[in-house]
C-alpha cells in the first residue's frame, strides 16, 4: 500500500539541537550541487572552486592570518574535523603509528571536550587524557599543565562547549602546549559563528592555534552536512595526505573520500548571504533570548548556569523534564542532569514563552 509522502520534522519545538534550519539561499545552492563530489576536485572543478571559497570564508571568521591561502576543507561535521586534528597532530609529532620514543602519543583535553575525541583516540591508537574543569565549567590550565609531557601531541581547547556554552582560556592553553612542543586544537564547531561578535580570545589571531573546527551547519545556517577544519599551516593537512592513484586528483587529505558538494555549496551561499551583519544580528538575538530565558527560569526558583554563549542550563526535577518531553519539547540534559536549551536561530522568543507556559503548567 502506498504510504504518504514523509515530511521533515518541524523545528518549532526543537530546543536541544546545535543545528538549525538552513538559509533559503543555502538550501537552493545545496540542491544545485547534489551530484558533485569535492573528494575529486580535478574532476569536479566547480565545486572545488566553491570549497576554496568556503575555506576562505571560515578562515575570515576565525581570523586566520592568510584567509585566502588558508589550509582546510569542508568536512561532514565537527566529529570528522576533530578526528582529523588528532590524526594530524599524531602524525606530525612522531610518525603515524601513535607512538613517540616507544611510548603512546597522548592528547590532553578537558572533560568538556566533545565525545568525538574519545572516538578519535580509539580509532587512532592514541591515549586521551581528560582533565577537570574549573568552577565555571572551563578548562583549568593548571590541570592541563600537570597532564602534558613530551609525548603530548595535542592539547584541545573548547570554544563553545556543548553542555554549558563555555569558552576555555585559549591563550593560556596555547602557552601550556608550547612548553612541551604540543600543538593546540580549538573546537569551535558550535561557537565559531557566534564568537566573532564577542570579546573572547579564541581565534588564530588570539593564540598559537594550530587547527580549528568550525561548522557552517550549526550557527552558520548551512545544510547538513557541512563542517569545517582549518589549519594555520599547510603542513597540518600535508600530514594527512594519502595517494589516490585512480582519481584525477592524485592525493587526498580528507578522511572520507566521496563528500557532499551540497554541503560545500550551501556553506558558501549561507556565508555570502549572512556574513557579517546577518550573523551578528542572529548572535545578538540568540544572546538576548538566552539571557531572558535564564532570568525567567531563575525567577521561578531554578538553579541556572549563567549563559556565556547562547545556551541555558538549569536544574529541574526529572519529573518536570519528562513532562516537557511528553508535551513535545525536544530538550536534552547535561551529563549531570540539568535541562539544556540551545538558543539557535530558529528558537524565537515566542517559542520560549510557549515553553515556559508548558513548564508552568507541568510544575503545578
Amino acid at each position: 500500500m502506498q504510504q504518504p509522502e514523509p515530511e521533515p520534522q518541524s523545528f518549532d519545538r526543537v530546543l536541544s539541537s546545535m543545528c538549525t534550519e538552513p538559509h533559503p539561499a543555502a538550501r537552493a545552492a545545496a540542491e544545485r550541487f547534489l551530484a558533485t563530489n569535492p573528494g575529486d576536485p580535478a574532476t569536479y572543478e566547480a565545486v572545488a572552486d566553491l570549497e576554496r571559497r568556503a575555506v576562505e570564508g571560515l578562515a575570515t571568521l576565525s581570523a586566520h592570518p592568510t584567509p585566502g591561502d588558508a589550509a582546510g576543507y569542508v568536512t561532514s561535521g565537527g566529529t570528522e574535523a576533530n578526528v582529523q586534528a588528532v590524526r594530524s597532530a599524531r602524525n606530525r609529532h612522531d610518525g603515524s603509528d601513535g607512538r613517540h620514543g616507544g611510548k603512546a602519543v597522548n592528547v590532553v583535553a578537558p572533560t568538556s571536550a566533545h565525545f568525538s575525541f574519545t572516538k578519535a583516540a580509539e580509532v587512532l591508537g592514541v591515549e586521551l587524557r581528560t582533565v577537570p574543569l574549573d568552577d565555571d565549567y572551563r578548562a583549568d590550565p593548571d590541570a592541563v599543565a600537570a597532564a602534558v609531557d613530551d609525548d603530548t601531541a595535542l592539547v584541545v581547547a573548547v570554544a563553545g562547549s556543548t553542555e554549558y556554552g563555555r569558552v576555555d582560556p585559549i591563550p593560556e592553553l596555547a602557552a601550556v602546549a608550547g612548553e612541551v612542543g604540543a600543538r593546540l586544537h580549538v573546537d569551535a564547531a558550535w561557537g565559531g559563528f557566534v564568537l566573532p561578535f564577542t570579546d573572547h580570545a579564541w581565534s588564530f589571531a588570539d593564540a598559537a592555534v594550530d587547527t580549528l573546527t568550525i561548522d557552517p551547519h550549526k550557527y552558520g545556517q548551512a545544510p547538513v552536512p557541512a563542517g569545517g577544519l582549518l589549519a594555520r599551516e599547510d603542513a597540518a593537512l600535508d600530514a594527512l595526505a594519502v595517494d589516490t592513484p585512480y582519481l584525477e586528483t592524485r592525493s587526498q587529505a580528507t578522511l572520507t573520500g566521496t563528500r557532499s558538494g551540497a554541503g560545500v555549496a550551501g556553506a558558501v551561499a549561507a556565508m555570502d548571504a549572512l556574513w557579517p551583519d546577518g550573523y551578528r544580528e542572529a548572535a545578538e538575538r540568540a544572546a538576548d533570548n538566552a539571557d531572558w530565558l535564564a532570568g525567567e527560569l531563575a525567577a521561578r526558583g531554578y538553579d541556572v548556569v549563567e549563559p556565556e554563549l547562547p545556551l541555558v542550563a538549569a536544574a529541574v526535577p526529572e519529573s518536570t523534564f519528562a513532562a516537557l518531553r511528553d508535551a513535545g519539547w525536544k530538550v536534552s540534559r547535561t551529563g549531570t542532569g540539568e535541562l539544556r536549551v540551545v538558543c539557535m536561530p530558529h528558537v524565537t522568543r515566542s517559542a520560549l514563552r510557549a515553553f515556559l507556559d508548558d513548564l508552568d503548567r507541568v510544575r503545578r
